[in-house]
C-alpha cells in the first residue's frame, strides 16, 4: 500500500528578474516539518548581457540555505557578510529578527555566459528563537557529510539523520539530504527518521509500485516511514523534514512568524526603510 499522502508539482513563479520552478508552499501542504519554502532555480543559460539580479529585500523568522548545481552567486547582507557560493557549498543565514540581503552574478562573470541551477530553501525558525540576532554562516562542500550504501550516494546537506551530523548551524531537529544513484537500485527509508518528510525528484525517476514520478515533483509521505521506493539509473532525489512546530506559521512576501502581528511589524518597518543596510548598496525591493 502506498505512503505517499501527496504529490506536489513544481509551478513557475517569478523572483523579479529570474523565473523558478515553485515547490513549497503548496495549498494543500504549507509546510514539512519545519521546511516552508522550496524554490528550483534553472537550469538556466544567462548570457553575456542577462544576470541573476535579487535586490536587496528582508527577511524574518526563518533561515535560508542555498545550494547550487551550477553557477556562482555572490551574497552580501546587513551583517557585513560577503560570501560567494558555489555549486556544493551550503549557505545559511538565520534572519531571526531581521535581515537584509542581495544576491547577484558576481562581478568577474557579468561580461560572459554563465550557468545557475540549484535550489533555496526557508527553513522556519522554533517560536522562542524567531526574534534572535540574525546570523549567517558558509560550509564549504568538502565539509558537508557523504558515505555510500548498496551503491547508492548520500550527502547530508543540513541537520542530522543516519546517524550523521552536518555542520550547518540548524535551531530544530530536521534532515535535508542529497541522494544519487547511477544505477536501478531500491531505498529503503525511515528507520531512522522522524517528525514529517519528503523526497523531492530532481533527476531520473522514482518508482513507487507500479507507479513512475518524474523529475519537478515532491512526494509527501503519510507517516514518517517512507515507503519502499526504486530509483531510476542517474537519478538524484533530496529527502528532507524533520519534527514539525506545534503552532502554525504564516507566511506574506519574505516573512515567516508564528505571530501575524510581528509580519505586520516588519511590513511597515521596511516600508519606511528602516530595517539595517547592505553596506555599499542602495537599490531595493519594495514592499508589494
Amino acid at each position: 500500500m502506498s505512503n505517499i499522502d501527496l504529490i506536489i508539482e513544481e509551478r513557475a513563479a517569478s523572483i523579479g528578474s529570474f523565473m523558478v520552478g515553485r515547490l513549497l508552499p503548496f495549498r494543500q501542504k504549507r509546510a514539512v516539518g519545519p521546511f516552508v519554502f522550496l524554490d528550483h532555480m534553472g537550469p538556466a543559460q544567462l548570457n553575456a548581457d542577462t544576470q541573476f539580479e535579487v535586490l536587496p529585500h528582508p527577511h524574518i523568522g526563518l533561515a535560508t540555505l542555498t545550494y547550487l548545481f551550477e553557477g556562482e552567486i555572490m551574497h552580501r547582507d546587513s551583517i557585513g557578510s560577503v560570501q560567494r557560493i558555489m555549486p556544493g557549498a551550503v549557505n545559511w543565514m538565520t534572519a531571526g529578527s531581521g535581515v537584509v540581503h542581495s544576491e547577484r552574478t558576481p562581478d568577474e562573470l557579468r561580461d560572459q555566459p554563465k550557468k545557475l541551477h540549484g535550489l533555496q530553501i526557508w527553513v522556519a525558525l522554533p517560536k522562542d528563537l524567531e526574534e534572535t540576532a540574525p546570523s549567517f554562516t558558509h560550509i564549504s562542500a568538502d565539509a558537508l557529510p557523504v558515505w555510500e550504501t548498496d551503491g547508492v550516494h548520500f550527502k547530508l546537506i543540513a541537520g542530522e539523520a543516519f546517524g550523521k551530523k552536518s555542520p550547518v548551524s540548524v535551531h530544530s531537529p530536521l534532515f535535508f539530504i542529497e541522494i544519487e544513484s547511477q544505477e536501478s537500485v531500491n531505498l529503503e527509508l525511515g528507520d531512522d527518521l522522524y517528525g514529517e518528510h519528503a523526497l523531492y525528484i530532481h533527476e531520473g525517476s522514482v518508482f513507487e509500485g507500479d507507479h513512475e514520478h518524474k523529475p519537478g515533483r515532491i512526494l509527501v509521505a503519510k507517516e514518517t516511514k517512507m515507503c519502499s521506493l526504486k530509483l531510476a539509473p542517474r537519478s538524484k532525489v533530496f529527502l528532507f523534514g524533520g519534527e514539525p512546530f506545534p503552532e502554525e506559521r504564516h507566511i506574506w512576501w519574505n516573512f515567516v512568524s508564528s505571530d501575524k502581528t510581528l509580519i505586520e511589524s516588519a511590513k511597515a518597518k521596511w516600508k519606511q526603510q528602516l530595517f539595517p543596510k547592505i553596506q555599499g548598496e542602495t537599490s531595493f525591493v519594495p514592499l508589494p
